[in-house]
């Protein structure tokens, strides 16, 4: 067996200590990658593991080869010891193939480890479901590298260096040792760029900020004229290119770490319904709802039982869209319809948390309804 070292001159834009557990340091953190000559343990052989690490304020590699196919267990007793100091592992598809395959091993060999221990993130597990928002045809981690821009020195498919590492077995041809090591190393390298892609998924997962709000005025295709609120966003991490994507009636874009969501803003009369309808009268003179307490001096001539689709009083006002219960009290166009909205009053124009907060209610429901 054979290891191999080299200290690297990337730096990740995206910020690896906003991953970690509360304790665990990035000198805890461990990129991972591995090189076997199948997908199945039990017919295959693991031939090559790489790791990144971080030390002396820079990321280094980090890759120990079998040379010969007897070496598997060196390898991976090799491996295992190294790991001991590290809390965190990132990597890409390792918790579909990686890890369970070098657990595997190891219970092959009857060594007692695993990665119960550790905590860490799969890169393609997180941003599996925003394909389609960033017009991805595929998650290979080539596709991700050619999406940001990252050109390999290394030509060749992990299945195709198999047979070449069944060449070196056989051979010790040094170019066969330079080609399956640089392989693995720009698998490696290029996590250091792939993990930059976790800021998409932070777009609706972490908390953001609203910087600045503002109406606006527009005319849409048909020339009609309507309102939308505008906020500027700002992003706990910067995204690697820009992204656009409409849904909801809603429109975001992102560049950097700014972004823009424009939501439509409705100056309509809407209703408020009364739940507790067995309390009210209806008046239909008026066509709202009265409690009793006060429509109890009304003529009886003038008012009905209330009923769950006519309870309700109306009003003329602003008004924001949601797709859940956010904001109280809520608000109608009819008793049966899905359409939910608050009222955009004057104290909900200078709460900076309120607006925070709808903020990340849209970017959810935009990315929860994106395909409706």
């Amino acid at each position: 067996m054979k290891s191999f070292g080299s200290a690297l001159d990337i730096v990740p834009r995206y910020p690896i200590e906003g991953l970690l557990p509360e304790g665990v340091t990035k000198e805890e953190v461990l990129f991972l990658d591995i090189e076997t000559t199948g997908l199945s343990p039990k017919n295959s052989c693991l031939y090559m593991v790489g790791c990144v690490y971080y030390k002396n304020d820079c990321w280094n590699s980090i890759q120990w080869i079998a040379e010969n196919y007897d070496e598997e267990l060196t390898l991976l007793t090799a491996f295992f010891e190294y790991i001991h100091d590290y809390k965190f592992l990132i990597h890409y598809n390792g918790n579909r193939f990686d890890l369970p395959y070098l657990e595997q091993k190891a219970a092959q060999y009857s060594m007692p480890y695993d990665f119960s221990r550790f905590t860490g993130v799969d890169i393609y597990r997180r941003i599996q479901g925003y394909k389609d928002i960033l017009g991805l045809c595929d998650l290979k981690q080539k596709t991700i590298e050619e999406f940001l821009g990252i050109d390999r020195e290394d030509p060749y498919t992990g299945g195709e260096l198999i047979s070449r590492y069944h060449d070196y077995v056989c051979e010790k041809d040094p170019a066969l040792l330079d080609i399956l090591l640089k392989h693995n190393e720009d698998d490696l390298k290029g996590m250091l760029f792939v993990v930059d892609m976790l800021a998409y998924p932070d777009i609706f997962l972490k908390p953001v900020r609203v910087m600045k709000v503002h109406a606006n005025y527009f005319h849409d295709i048909n020339k009609k004229r309507g309102q939308e609120v505008i906020m500027k966003l700002r992003f706990t991490a910067p995204l690697p290119k820009p992204v656009s994507f409409r849904s909801l009636g809603c429109y975001f874009s992102g560049e950097g770490i700014d972004g823009s969501l424009k939501v439509p803003l409705y100056e309509e009369e809407l209703k408020y319904f009364y739940a507790n309808y067995k309390d009210y009268y209806y008046l239909p003179a008026e066509d709202t709802a009265m409690h009793k307490a006060i429509a109890g001096f009304v003529d009886k001539e003038h008012r009905v039982q209330a009923n769950a689709s006519n309870c309700y009083t109306r009003k003329k006002s602003l008004y924001l869209p949601q797709w859940d219960v956010l904001f109280t009290p809520f608000f109608k166009r009819e008793y049966r319809s899905k359409d939910l909205f608050f009222e955009l009053t004057d104290e909900f124009k200078k709460s900076r948390a309120g607006f925070n907060m709808y903020a990340e209610h849209i970017l959810s429901s935009m990315y929860q309804y994106r395909d409706e």
